[in-house]
């Protein structure tokens, strides 16, 4: 059985597929919750597997994906990628994630050739540089510990005060090595960051009901606006604007510390009580 050693992950690691055939890859992912294969590892190598089939000079500009079944760790995933379209300018790709026979993700990702424009964006909050921020992320895995550098500007048990757009968190966030210079890897890497504490927003509230959380991501969508790096700091700004029928939706948006919008991210999680 193959197993991934905490003392080598560095980001860019965690995201290799094994090329298997043509539109084929195989990859293996470490834990999330216990048993469960991280989502956000499960949806960065289904891009990963995407890109792989896409000319580099098309950049990926949005992902959507779908969380059917939970992932095992103790088991290769099989990338399975269907060359949907490749027009004039956009290229659309559609993975399934196969373990033991049954679909556990599907993603659609739609790539474009950079064209030129007039802009506009949203203003990125005012908060401390990372230097200056507070707690540094130790609440999680060895392994995710090991690829991403996480530092808080909201504190991480109650969040941010709620302006009426529901709980609301905010951290810096890197890649802790080096990535490789070219796009894919970025916004890939991008994709892995963007399932951190995302799903706990909707939890911030709810942290006192009785029983134990259980969260599990439901679906998963990304788009990326801007170039940028994710090895250098990112201030991922979460807010949850709502959670009812144990289903939590929630909102990130991805900062350069140049004030850059780069990247937004939406999610629906399922929070249940055991």
């Amino acid at each position: 059985m193959t197993t991934i050693d905490p003392t080598r992950t560095g980001l860019d690691q965690l995201l290799k597929l094994e090329p298997l055939e043509l539109n084929l890859f195989r990859g293996w992912c470490h834990q999330g919750s216990p048993q469960r294969a991280f989502g956000g590892q499960v949806a960065a190598q289904a891009l990963t597997a995407a890109g792989a089939t896409v000319p580099a000079a098309r950049r990926v500009h949005s992902l959507h994906g779908y969380f059917i079944r939970g992932g095992r760790t103790d088991m290769p995933i099989i990338y399975e990628v269907e060359r949907t379209r490749d027009g004039g300018s956009f290229t659309t790709r559609r993975v399934v994630a196969i373990q033991n026979g049954e679909s556990i993700f599907s993603l659609s990702a739609s790539f474009q050739t950079e064209a030129e424009s007039s802009a506009h964006q949203a203003r990125m909050p005012d908060v401390p540089a990372p230097d200056e921020a507070g707690v540094v992320e130790q609440d999680r895995s060895p392994i995710v510990l090991s690829a991403i550098e996480v530092r808080f500007v909201s504190n991480p048990e109650t969040g941010l005060p709620d302006t009426g757009r529901g709980p609301r968190q905010q951290i810096w966030v890197r890649a802790k090595d080096a990535l490789p210079d070219a796009p894919l890897a970025h916004v890939c890497a991008l994709t892995y960051i963007s399932d951190i504490r995302l799903a706990g927003t909707a939890l911030l509230p709810h942290r006192d009901d009785p029983g134990e959380p259980q969260l599990t991501s439901l679906d998963h969508a990304v788009w990326f606006h801007r170039p940028f790096r994710a090895d250098e700091w990112l201030l991922f700004d979460m807010e949850s604007p709502s959670y009812a029928s144990t289903r939590g939706l929630t909102h990130g948006e991805f900062f350069t510390t140049d004030g850059r919008l780069v990247a937004s991210v939406t999610q629906e999680v399922l929070l249940r009580r055991r």
